[in-house]
């Protein structure tokens, strides 16, 4: 069969000039080094075992390749992968070599720091630990906290021999009882402290928290009724000018209230001249709640300041 050199020349020529291109272009890059942060990716864990700790997420790598092939280098392209099939419990050495690296085509892995791994593994198990709720706020002034409930009151976790047999309890998302005076439920998810735990199962629990009157009681006596609201050319005197009022509230915010932390009055607004049976009122500090007012009512006589 006779050759032909010459056929499709034009072809040929333009093959050539294209591989000369790509040549010069390549060969123009410089080679360079780079060191990276890469990320650690552990494969073929064993069955029934579990870190103890937290073993190093990434390391040091320092690559070598065309400067613009580098330049291409995306996050995520460049991954150490370290094998651990065959760890049993107790510290473990993992070396790594530039061949457990995966790089793009063109990259070649040339210096890894740390060259050695150490990785402690335990023995895994499943544990049961009661539900325990955050409760957040302060309840209505003359209430407090009271016993409270959680279903599920208990929930299963897994995770490290040791670190399930030192767990006691797992807890909730914080429950509200900020100005309550009635039992509080919510439903809210639960959860644990202790990272090397997790939940056999995501689970949320229905929290109950009951709020109770406070168990101390304090009156204060002879508090003076201020009358407020007077109209403008208008005088008035109480009678009794005074009253006892008592408070419910904790032992340490009772302590913490004086006399003059309460406000004693009777409103008058809009009342003319003459004598009036009006209902006294209090307000306390928000450590204590007011439960009664002795006397309740009281005599006001308003008169025109003229007189």
């Amino acid at each position: 069969m006779t050759i032909w050199p010459f056929r499709h020349f034009g072809l040929k020529l333009l093959s050539l000039g294209l591989a000369l291109s790509l040549w010069m272009v390549v060969s123009g890059e410089e080679t360079v080094e780079r060191g990276l942060r890469v990320p650690l990716e552990l494969q073929q864990f064993p069955a029934g075992l579990e870190l103890q700790g937290e073993p190093a997420s990434t390391i040091d790598v320092r690559v070598r390749g065309s400067s613009g092939a580098l330049a291409r280098i995306s996050p995520g392209d460049i991954v150490a992968v370290l094998d651990l099939r065959g760890a049993h419990v107790g510290n473990r050495l993992f070396h790594l070599t530039p061949d457990q690296v995966r790089a793009p085509f063109g990259i070649e892995v040339v210096q890894i720091n740390p060259g050695t791994i150490t990785i402690a593994f335990e023995h895994s198990k499943t544990g049961t630990v009661r539900v325990r709720p955050a409760i957040d706020g302060k309840p209505a002034p003359g209430y407090a906290v009271g016993a409270w409930y959680a279903d599920p009151a208990s929930v299963e976790v897994v995770g490290p021999e040791s670190a399930v047999d030192r767990a006691t309890e797992a807890l909730t998302e914080p429950v509200s009882v900020a100005g309550a005076n009635a039992p509080v439920t919510d439903n809210v998810t639960v959860g644990l402290l202790d990272p090397a735990l997790r939940l056999k199962s995501a689970r949320s629990a229905r929290v109950t928290v009951e709020i109770v009157p406070a168990p101390i009681e304090r009156t204060l006596r002879d508090l003076p009724v201020h009358l407020q609201n007077l109209g403008r050319a208008l005088a008035a005197d109480a009678v009794p000018s005074v009253v006892n009022v008592s408070l419910r509230g904790s032992r340490d915010g009772l302590a913490s209230i004086g006399a003059d932390d309460v406000k004693v009055y009777v409103d008058v607004e809009g009342l003319g001249a003459g004598r009036y049976t009006l209902t006294v009122r209090a307000d306390a500090s928000r450590e204590a709640g007011v439960t009664r007012i002795d006397p309740a009512t009281i005599q006001v006589r308003i008169a025109s300041a003229k007189n």
